[in-house]
């Protein structure tokens, strides 16, 4: 994804950016052998937690802006936080779950997504190849989520039994219609990552946190246009 400063550099479910990317020049990705790991990221709690908001987190949602929060989530060995982007969407709940579900659709919405397939569905998992990246720098890597559209979530982590070149990746969308405006849909969105060579923290946090914020407003722009 060109740049993490576009606004759709850094998407949904798990997209690594091209500038972590560059940190790890050795890509060989293979769906025929296992993962290196079994998961070294916690996965999220199920059903994904709900961040309390404040007055003025609600003032902000109120004028359009996506809010970025801190959440406590059970982790391995203890309790730690994780960032969560909260967007208000003027549409129905069903619509944004069709936008965060097409992911066929991912590479025409979402800049330097290059190849979106699902590869295999079964029950309530579904299993995505991506291929994300410009020019001749690609990564190429498989998501496994878990989708419960009757209860207004969906997780995921990578899909273990093929090798990623992402190290890992765990995450979750959830919504609910708003609580003040019918028609309305309250959107949370965070993710967690890492990759296979070491990059530096605050690297890694800038991306993802500017990654919090592009990855609802997408989401946003593909739900409230009409035709």
């Amino acid at each position: 994804m060109t740049s993490i400063l576009t606004r759709r550099s850094f998407a949904s479910t798990g997209l690594l950016t091209a500038s972590l990317l560059v940190a790890v020049p050795a890509l060989a990705a293979d769906p025929t052998v296992p993962h290196e790991h079994q998961g070294v990221l916690t996965p999220y709690p199920t059903p994904p937690p709900l961040p309390e908001l404040s007055a003025e987190d609600r003032a902000q949602l109120e004028g359009g802006e996506p809010v970025l929060k801190q959440v406590r989530v059970d982790l391995t060995g203890g309790v730690g936080g994780r960032g969560v982007a909260v967007q208000d969407i003027h549409a129905e709940p069903g619509v944004v779950w069709d936008r965060i579900t097409s992911f066929e659709k991912f590479p025409e919405w979402i800049d330097n997504v290059r190849v979106c397939e699902n590869y295999e569905v079964d029950g309530d998992k579904v299993r995505t190849r991506f291929v994300v990246g410009a020019s001749l720098l690609t990564g190429e890597y498989y998501i496994e989520h878990t989708l419960r559209p009757d209860e207004g979530w969906l997780t995921w982590t990578l899909d273990y039994r093929r090798n990623s070149d992402l190290d890992d990746s765990v995450g979750y969308y959830r919504l609910e219609p708003h609580p003040d405006k019918p028609g309305w849909t309250r959107l949370y969105y965070s993710v967690d990552f890492q990759v296979k060579q070491w990059v530096p923290q605050f690297v890694q946090d800038m991306v993802a946190k500017r990654g919090l914020k592009t990855a609802t407003e997408w989401v946003k722009r593909e739900s409230e246009t009409t035709g």
